[in-house]
């Protein structure tokens, strides 16, 4: 992401009347989306045990830690994220469990050194360019335990120049169709379309493993997303 789309993001985050209205936008435009936080659960469940320390990165707005910490009512978690707006939501998100969570403002560096027994990254690795997700995808790496699960979930669509504007133009009808106003799912495509540095699925995959993750396996694939299980 560019420097400039970069801080107009975080403003937006930071912006009380924004985030007051946050949890209505991923559904609409991320088919499946209350699933893939479900899956997630069960996907990192399968190797942390029941006592795990999760570090959830990019956790503003709280829905998967929510839904992470109602799954497994003996986990505790990190959760960083670079907007502080953001956050306090989480904190509201996470009700009678915020006091399960260590809420952190910042980015990767900002986490503590773990070790973790499971990590998740949902909706956050595609505003990274390409380098930028390596290194924030090792340093979650080296965070974990070996054999720690690691899920990611985000924008991943073929990039080649004859079908990407299909796959964008489909990621608005998909939210326009799901209730979202057609001129902000409009102004959504175009944002996308111009500031995102998106990677196709392999792309996406072969950061995963340059970062030192093993067995990554797709585990969602959904018009203009995907997600992945893999392990430190």
């Amino acid at each position: 992401m560019q420097a400039d789309a970069m801080k107009d993001m975080l403003a937006n985050f930071n912006d009380p009347s924004h985030v007051a209205q946050y949890t209505e936008g991923p559904a609409r435009f991320m088919p499946g989306y209350a699933d893939v936080q479900r899956m997630a659960a069960v996907l990192l469940r399968e190797r942390a045990p029941a006592d795990a320390h999760v570090l959830v990165l990019g956790a503003g707005g709280g829905m998967e830690l929510k839904v992470f910490a109602e799954a497994h009512p003996g986990w505790t978690f990190e959760g960083v994220d670079p907007a502080g707006e953001m956050l306090k939501l989480a904190g509201r998100t996470l009700g009678k469990n915020a006091a399960r969570a260590d809420l952190r403002e910042g980015y990767i560096e900002d986490a503590s050194e773990g070790p973790f027994d499971a990590a998740a990254c949902l909706l956050t690795l595609h505003f990274l360019a390409r380098g930028e997700r390596v290194r924030t995808a090792a340093e979650i790496r080296r965070r974990l335990k070996p054999g720690a699960p690691f899920v990611a979930a985000h924008s991943s669509f073929p990039q080649d120049a004859e079908t990407r504007p299909q796959w964008l133009s489909r990621y608005a009808a998909f939210a326009i169709a799901s209730g979202a106003d057609p001129e902000m799912a409009e102004k959504a495509r175009a944002g996308v379309a111009v500031h995102l540095d998106l990677l196709s699925p392999e792309e996406d995959e072969a950061v995963l493993r340059e970062a030192g993750f093993r067995d990554v396996t797709p585990f969602y694939a959904a018009f203009t997303w995907r997600g992945w299980v893999a392990y430190a």
